[in-house]
């Protein structure tokens, strides 16, 4: 399959989307796997489920951590941690600030840890 270089660019676009989108549902499913857990421990049910999603959540987020661990640097980690992974919203530049960091290498690094989380789970 050849693809031209705008393709390329398209594909890589809608994957950094997705990989930000899917950041950003790991905090909270890491949340609902620990909630789930505590209830199954106390023989307790609070929240009625609408659907049982679990088992799917429960490997998104194995899956997520092992993305984050295994493929990523610390630099790249950092900065990932730092965007996605914490309750406050930060802009960019508050954290290429704080880490003593080029604009432009700020991004060239978050671009990198994006595409690497991707391939890491099968979406590029």
């Amino acid at each position: 399959m050849i693809t031209s270089p705008l393709s390329k660019k398209k594909i890589k676009k809608e994957a950094q989307k997705l990989v930000i989108k899917e950041l950003k549902e790991y905090r909270a499913l890491k949340v609902q796997i620990e909630n789930k857990k505590e209830c199954i421990r106390e023989g307790v049910m609070l929240f009625p489920a609408i659907w049982d999603s679990f088992t799917v959540n429960e490997l998104k987020v194995k899956q997520m951590e092992r993305a984050l661990k295994k493929s990523l640097d610390d630099e790249e980690r950092l900065i990932i941690e730092k965007k996605y992974l914490t309750a406050a919203r930060v802009k960019d530049i508050n954290i290429y600030m704080e880490l003593g960091m080029k604009k432009d290498t700020y991004y060239e690094i978050k671009q990198r840890a994006i595409c690497r989380i991707a391939t890491a789970l099968g979406i590029i």
